[in-house]
Order: C-alpha cells, then structure tokens, then sequence
C-alpha cells in the first residue's frame, strides 16, 4: 500500500498539472472505485475547479471550487489509493490498462485538455465527491491525525499521546488516529533509525526517545519523498507512471538476513499482526 511518501509524490504531481483545472467530463468504468457515493460523480465534477491538491497521511484529495477566486472550498475530490490505485495525468486517451477505473477530463488552466485516469488492479481505491471540513479536509479524512510532514505538526504533543498507549510502539505508530503517514514500511525504517525494539510499549519509552522516534519518522519519509517514493513493483507509480527508487537505500525493511548497516548483525524478520517487522536484534535495544 503507498504510504506518506508515495502519495506525496502524486499529490506533487496532480498540483503541477491539475490546479486551476475544470472538470469537463467523468466516466465510472467500475462501480467499486466510487462506491459510497450519494449522487452521480460525473454531475457532482461537472464544472468543477481544482482549487488546491491536499494530502494527510495515506489520504489525498483536491478541492474543488467553481472558479471564484476566495480560495474557500467546501466540497472536494477524496481519493484512496488502496493497494494498487494510480493517479495518472496525460493526454486524452493516453491510458490504456485494463485496469482504468475512472476517466474524467479537465481543461487546464492554460486551456489544454488533459484526461486524469485512476488505474487501480485490485479495487481497493476509491474517489469520492464529498462535503470538507471548515480547515477544507474531506469528510472521510477528517478523523485521520496530522502527519510528521505537515508544517504544523506537534511532535511533543504528538509525542506525549503515543505515551499514554500501552501497546507495542509499533502497533501505535501505525494507527493513523494518533499519528499518520507512517505504515510498515517506513515504521520498521523510523524504530531502526532511532534505535527502538519493535515490541516496546510505548508507555514504557521517554519522551526524549519518542521525540527521537519522531524525528527520525520524519528524516527516513523526507528521504524517500526526494527519491520519488518506493516501488517493489509496478503498482506504486507517480503521475508520469514512472517508479520511485528510495528501496534501493532502505535499512531494514525487506533485508532479512542482510548485514545491519550499523551494527553487522543480520536482520531478522517476524510475522507481527499479520506483518512482517523488520529489525536489528542487537542495536535496536530501546
């Protein structure tokens, strides 16, 4: 599944070509990648404007607005990507994959026709024409917590509630109501970085630790967001359709039995909730 990173880079990638945009037509080619919705979504983007692309953690989406000019927006585009969801922007008629879910058409605001395709094989991913929040968060996004990447993001505060969990830091990283963005892959990265044992309560860490764990969150994802995110297949792409490389420079995750890069021990890996954690037994020892 992308991951904070990932969407991050699509959400780069939609705002460079899509801001401005009107949508002119929309096509459903298959109902589960719009299901939920109340009402026709090809009616509700009719003429519709992007005014900004947003993103939360794992979530993104683009406000939509009717071309006025006072930036408020009280409607958006919410998109999830699932497992498999693309977001991809070319010409008309360019995407071709037997997986195209949706199609809808925008003219640009330089007045080019650009045709948006979300792509999606396994039919997890959605879009969802839906009402947003006073702050212009969609709706179904708007119990999701800020993530480390957001500007007003507050690590100490942020720090002290995954404090007062008594589950395994890992397990509280991963939920998204106390802290987003962050899913397996980066988790494993961010607990080896700063040096702490997967299975930790997090009650049990100092604040200082948890604030490390934090930065070090953060660093790994920023990391990955200059490599274009990262891809182990051809699933995750960016708008282009091109691949993101930062598996090339990952620690931990995937490199069981691979030397630790701080340490030499070899990496082990567990099945943890139906996950694979990845881990140094030997320096992470928080």
């Amino acid at each position: 599944m992308p991951e904070l990173p990932e969407v991050e880079v699509v959400r780069r990638g939609l705002a460079a070509h899509l801001l401005g945009a009107e949508f002119t037509t929309t096509e459903v080619l298959h109902p589960r990648a719009n299901r939920g919705q109340e009402g026709s979504l090809p009616e509700l983007l009719q003429g519709a404007v992007v005014t900004e692309v947003g993103r939360r953690g794992k979530y993104l989406w683009l406000n939509l607005g009717n071309g006025s000019t006072d930036g408020h927006s009280e409607s958006a585009l919410f998109v999830h990507l699932g497992m498999s969801g693309q977001m991809l922007v070319g010409q008309p008629g360019t995407v071709t994959s037997p997986h195209l879910r949706i199609r809808a058409e925008l003219r640009a605001a330089n007045g080019e026709n650009l045709e948006l395709s979300f792509v999606d094989q396994r039919t997890f991913g959605r879009w969802l024409h839906t009402d947003t929040t006073p702050e212009g968060v969609p709706e179904p996004a708007a119990h999701v917590a800020k993530d480390p990447l957001e500007p007003d993001f507050d690590l100490a505060g942020t720090a002290r509630k995954i404090r007062t969990k008594n589950s395994e830091i890992k397990r509280v990283l991963l939920d998204q109501r106390v802290v987003s963005g962050i899913g397996n892959i980066y988790a494993d990265e961010s607990l080896w970085a700063a040096g702490v044992k997967p299975t930790r309560r997090a009650s049990s860490l100092r604040q200082q630790d948890v604030v490390s764990l934090l930065e070090e969150s953060r660093a790994v994802m920023e990391r990955a967001l200059a490599a274009g995110g990262t891809s182990f297949d051809s699933l995750y792409v960016n708008v282009n359709g091109a691949s993101g490389y930062f598996a090339r420079s990952l620690n931990v995750y995937g490199q069981e039995g691979e030397p630790c890069p701080r340490c030499g021990t070899p990496i082990r890996r567990v099945m943890w909730t139906n996950r694979s954690t990845h881990f140094c037994p030997v320096c992470q020892i928080l």
